[in-house]
């Protein structure tokens, strides 16, 4: 089944070139260029403002509300525009390469840490200690509206920590602080960072004044639950435009 709903998405052998598949490997991350084209950027941060209006202080009730950040969720359910990103192509094809087994969505959020605020602590999105630091079970996808830079509050990766068998804790003191080997993803609009959840992450603080707009959408193993139980969430109107693809992607 997971074959056949990939197949019908577009995927194939040759989806990923060979570099981003060793960067996933290795480093835990890579980055598409020029995803996003202009009319659907627009559009995507057309539906951000909108969606964030629309729902005053419920927005992003459904997952979580964070202090000093406009979050979003249950994006399927809010606008057809959101199919494109988790039936996209290269999304699926990291996701398979990452998980290597039957995986699902997770959730589609939006996220916009306001000036002045964002930081989190490094983490990876998994408990530590892994049984097996070889498996991954959890992959994100970051949809770039606004340039992404260190000065507005880019992801900070510690690149090949989705192999380290510990966690941040065993490392670090303060997880505020800066790991000694992370790095800032800096990216333009329109770009996709994709990363391997389970290598340690976090958004950074947000010292200009310009918005930092993005999308996660991130896939899990199939045998886990969902950050948003999509069959729970689910909207007959929704249902109606779903393809039996996009209806195994979501598991509905």
């Amino acid at each position: 089944a997971m074959a056949t709903a990939l197949a019908a998405l577009g995927v194939t052998e040759a989806t990923l070139a060979p570099q981003q598949q060793a960067e996933l490997d290795t480093q835990g991350f890579t980055v598409f260029q020029n995803v996003i084209d202009a009319a659907w950027l627009a559009a995507l941060r057309d539906a951000f403002e909108r969606i964030t209006v629309a729902e005053g202080e419920n927005a992003g009730k459904e997952v979580n509300q964070v202090a000093g950040i406009r979050r979003l969720a249950d994006l399927v359910n809010k606008s057809e525009i959101f199919d494109r990103i988790y039936t996209h192509p290269l999304v699926l094809a990291a996701a398979r390469d990452v998980i290597g087994r039957p995986f699902k969505l997770h959730s589609i959020n939006g996220h916009d840490p306001l000036p002045g605020q964002g930081q989190q602590a490094l983490h990876p999105d998994w408990g530590n200690p892994r049984p097996d630091p070889t498996v991954f079970s959890v992959m994100n996808s970051l949809w770039i509206l606004d340039d992404f830079s260190a000065e507005n509050g880019a992801t900070r990766l510690v690149p090949g920590s989705h192999r380290w068998p510990g966690g941040p804790r065993d490392q670090m003191s303060d997880l505020l602080a800066p790991h000694p080997q992370e790095i800032y993803v800096s990216a333009p609009a329109g770009s996709v960072l994709v990363f391997n959840s389970h290598a340690w992450h976090g958004s950074t603080t947000n010292r200009s004044q310009r918005m930092r707009r993005v999308y996660h959408c991130a896939f899990i193993a199939r045998e886990y639950p969902q950050q948003t139980d999509q069959r729970r969430f689910l909207r007959p109107e929704t249902a109606a435009r779903l393809s039996p693809a996009a209806r195994y992607i979501l598991d509905v």
